[in-house]
């Protein structure tokens, strides 16, 4: 892989990272007023939010060795 598809990829995963963080934020509205069913979804997010977040870093970390 290029430095410039490694670029592409961090800011991929960067904007998976932010979406996901936005519809967990959804996901807490609705357990707040009452409206959600699948409770299981917030831990499911949750752990991709975390796996997400350790392949970002680990790339990170390869880049700038």
């Amino acid at each position: 892989m290029n430095a410039t598809s490694k670029k592409i990829n961090l800011k991929n995963l960067r904007s998976d990272i932010d979406s996901l963080r936005k519809n967990l934020l959804n996901i807490n509205f609705q357990k707040s007023t009452g409206q959600l069913e699948n409770t299981s979804a917030i831990k499911k997010t949750r752990r991709k939010i975390a796996s997400l977040k350790t392949s970002f870093n680990q790339q990170r970390g390869k880049q700038d060795a």
